[in-house]
């Protein structure tokens, strides 16, 4: 999940992979009574946009825009500010309703929030997907945005960058998610002018991670993560960023998501 901001002064934005907007619902409205975010980003949603439940976030002054399909994927936006435009999906690699990237526009600020394919295996047709899906984001980019712009992107990019960005590197140095290749992908997006906005406030801070899976018993009590949700942005906004940081608080609840809360504050 990611939050992000711009209708006040001093600003907050986030994001969070719910792994089910529907079965996380009562975690996101816990969270954002909370916190207050001016902009939220799910991934994970699994809902079509006909279903999703929207008025729980309509009650709160929200407005929703959201990119889904059923038990599969599904990226939104959750913001005090209705943006002025929304577009979704990624050119060449998307099916129509993937449900994997959802862009807005609020008052000079841009926002992307994308849902990164996992891959499953290096040696998959799946992994190839990932790659090219990173390659034609990096291309999605170059066609509607410039480093200039005041540009947030945001969300679970199924990719941990260094290897103080997962619990053990030698050991998942040919996960999909840490491979030598899809790093090098997610390297090729960001040079086209991003900042990494946690490590541009926590530089050489180990044992910060976003997910734990649910396959590993106790993963989070026994730091068994890794880093793969981020918000990233231009080098502009990155100037106006006050610290970013990572919730790990929703990820004790009852029934939570294997992600936790990504968020960052900005001084606009």
């Amino acid at each position: 999940m990611t939050g992000a901001y711009h209708v006040h002064p001093r600003a907050q934005g986030g994001h969070v992979h719910c792994n089910s907007i529907r079965a996380r619902l009562d975690l996101v409205l816990a969270w954002l009574e909370r916190e207050g975010p001016d902009i939220l980003c799910l991934q994970e949603t699994k809902v079509t946009d006909e279903d999703f439940p929207a008025d729980p976030f309509h009650e709160r002054a929200l407005s929703v825009a959201c990119h889904g399909r059923k038990a599969h994927a599904g990226v939104a936006f959750l913001s005090r500010q209705e943006p002025q435009s929304v577009v979704f999906g990624l050119e060449g690699v998307d099916e129509p309703d993937e449900g994997r990237l959802i862009a807005a526009s609020f008052d000079g600020l841009s926002v992307v929030n994308t849902y990164v394919p996992q891959g499953r295996s290096p040696d998959s047709s799946h992994f190839q997907h990932k790659l090219q899906w990173l390659d034609a984001l990096r291309s999605y980019f170059d066609q509607h945005y410039t480093p200039e712009d005041l540009l947030l992107w945001a969300g679970d990019f199924n990719v941990a960058p260094e290897d103080i960005d997962v619990y053990d590197p030698k050991r998942l140095a040919k996960h999909v998610d840490f491979h030598p290749d899809a790093r090098k992908a997610l390297e090729k997006v960001r040079e086209w002018g991003f900042v990494d906005l946690f490590r541009l406030h926590h530089p050489d801070e180990a044992q910060q991670y976003s997910f734990w899976d649910y396959r590993v018993p106790q993963a989070l009590e026994r730091g068994m993560g890794w880093r793969v949700d981020h918000i990233w942005t231009t080098e502009r906004l990155a100037d106006k960023c006050t610290d970013c940081w990572i919730d790990v608080q929703p990820r004790r609840a009852e029934k939570p998501s294997d992600h936790t809360f990504v968020v960052a504050g900005f001084d606009l």
